[in-house]
């Protein structure tokens, strides 16, 4: 998906959750991510843990 950037946040979240192969596209939602403060990581890994976690939580009812 080539027009990404211009979803919203949420949208893009939900685009990634799922379209999981777009690297792209999870690239840039790490970039907004990452923006944010308040999240402190200092590996890709631990990055994406905090994401997977947040993503879940969102799920919820």
């Amino acid at each position: 998906m080539s027009n990404y950037q211009q979803l919203t946040e949420a949208k893009l979240r939900n685009y990634v959750k799922q379209h999981p192969n777009d690297e792209e596209a999870f690239q840039h939602y790490l970039t907004i991510v990452r923006a944010r403060p308040g999240i402190v990581v200092s590996t890709g890994e631990q990055l994406e843990e905090e994401l997977k976690k947040r993503i879940e939580a969102e799920s919820k009812p």
